[in-house]
């Protein structure tokens, strides 16, 4: 029990945040395989879908999109130089924290709202199926590029258009992709703002009492 009241915290975060980049990776791995193949495979097997996707890639193209990211990648900066310049040689232990009360809402609190969305982001993981997928897309290119599309649009005196419909879902599925792009880069920031929120009340704590 001695020896717990004398773990240098900040080390052991730095420990933390390498552990749960490994855990988080290897959770997702199966997300990135199925995304990377599918990335590879759309050209050369759905080109006239990847044109149709091309021509509406500003819907991506926002600061609702991009802004989540710089402030992601902010924060890890921010960590950074404050691990590495501001105070190298801090170290907080879980003796210190008890004896200054102050620092208990802050190390606390960030603490439990850091375990909490790292959890949170190890269990919510959702399996991509790549074969189910690869259907939608072979459908919707096949409606593109046969000559049934414009037949059947014809015989309905243009009341069904596939290739139109196609056109409309695509859209449909990449401004909802976008959204769900955006949501996930929030959560990003949430959890490096816990991070870095947990880290400093550490390094604030070792400034504090030193």
């Amino acid at each position: 029990m001695n020896g717990f009241w004398h773990i240098n915290l900040i080390h052991l975060f730095s420990f933390y945040l390498a552990m749960m980049f490994l855990a988080s990776l290897y959770r997702r791995t199966e997300q990135y395989r199925a995304v990377g193949g599918l990335v590879l495979t759309v050209p050369g097997r759905w080109p006239r879908l990847f044109q149709l996707v091309k021509q509406h890639g500003t819907i991506f193209l926002t600061w609702q999109t991009y802004l989540p990211a710089l402030v992601a990648l902010s924060l890890m900066a921010i960590n950074y130089v404050a691990s590495k310049y501001v105070m190298p040689t801090a170290n907080t232990t879980p003796a210190v924290v008890a004896d200054h009360w102050l620092s208990w809402p802050f190390v606390l609190g960030f603490g439990a709202a850091m375990l909490a969305v790292d959890t949170w982001f190890l269990i919510a993981v959702s399996p991509i199926d790549r074969h189910e997928l690869s259907k939608y897309l072979d459908e919707a290119e096949y409606w593109l590029r046969s000559w049934t599309a414009p037949v059947v649009h014809f015989f309905t005196l243009g009341t069904i258009n596939p290739r139109q419909m196609v056109r409309v879902e695509v859209q449909k599925a990449l401004v909802e992709a976008s959204k769900l792009i955006n949501t996930s880069l929030w959560w990003v920031v949430t959890q490096m703002g816990l991070r870095v929120g947990f880290g400093l009340s550490l390094w604030l704590t070792y400034a504090l009492t030193h």
